[in-house]
Parts: structure tokens; sequence; C-alpha cells
């Protein structure tokens, strides 16, 4: 699935409800259906600069499943990223994990190019306190800086 066939995805499963305290239950239910980020990557290296509350992210480059579905990508890279993560905040839980949703498992340069269009289109941007809006900002950075990390090493 491309990045923005998950983006759709995620624009039509918040276009169900009217009322933010139900997409604010929505993104808390997706955050606990997250894996925890197991107590050895809980460290200060993996916690993300700009988010009041703690986020702990994970990156790590592997092969990509089925080397077949990337041959259209334009650099034919043949691994992927894939990010865990995890926060102490219910609502920032649910945040990490969209952004997980949309962008793991696909190259560097598909994280690098993607438009992160979801984020306005469901009004998640306009409906959190400026510091979560800010954490939101820095969670995109640093997966995309993982991104970048990952592609120069390449």
């Amino acid at each position: 699935m491309t990045i923005n066939e998950i983006q759709d995805e995620i624009i039509e499963e918040f276009s169900g409800f009217d009322d933010w305290m139900d997409k604010y239950q929505l993104l808390i239910d997706l955050g606990n259906e997250q894996e925890p980020l197991e107590e050895k990557y809980k460290t200060e290296q993996n916690l993300i600069d700009g988010c009041q509350s703690r986020v702990w992210l994970v990156a790590e480059l592997v092969p990509t499943p089925n080397p077949s579905l990337r041959e259209g990508s334009l650099d034919g890279e043949p691994a992927v990223i894939h990010f865990r993560a995890e926060s102490d905040a219910l609502i920032v839980k649910g945040i990490v994990a969209l952004l997980i949703r949309v962008l793991s498992d696909h190259t560097p340069q598909e994280i690098l190019d993607a438009d992160l269009y979801f984020i306005e289109e469901i009004g998640l941007k306009e409906h959190l306190s400026p510091t979560r809006s800010n954490g939101l900002v820095a969670m995109v950075k640093q997966m995309r800086s993982y991104a970048l990390a990952f592609s120069l090493k390449r």
C-alpha cells in the first residue's frame, strides 16, 4: 500500500466522526493498539526533542518484504524503514501510531517525498494544543531525519 493510500484510509476512518471527542477517542484507541516499545529502547537518544510529553522513536532499515512490489519506486531501493515508538501520553501515543502507520515500511525516498496531507484533512493540527502541535512537527521531522540518514548511508 502506498503512503497516499494509507493516508486516504485514515481520512476515511476519521470522516466517520463529527465530534472531536470521538476522534480523540479513536486516537487513544490507536495508541493503545500499538505494540509497547521494549524498555531497552526507552533511552535519552531515542527521545524526540520538541515534544512536551516523552516520545521514544526507533527506526531500522530492514529488507523489503516483497522486492517485486518496489520495482516501481523511483530509486529501486531494496530496503524500507521500520519505525517503532511509544509515548507516555495517550493522545500523543495515538498520533505517533498514525505516523508510524503512514510512514513505516516505506523506502527512505518515499518517506522524504511524502506529502502528509492527512494531518490537515482530518483536522488534527487545528485541534491540538500549540505544544502538541509542535510535538507533531518534531515527530515528523525526526522520522524524515532517519529517512535522510538512511538514504545517505546507502
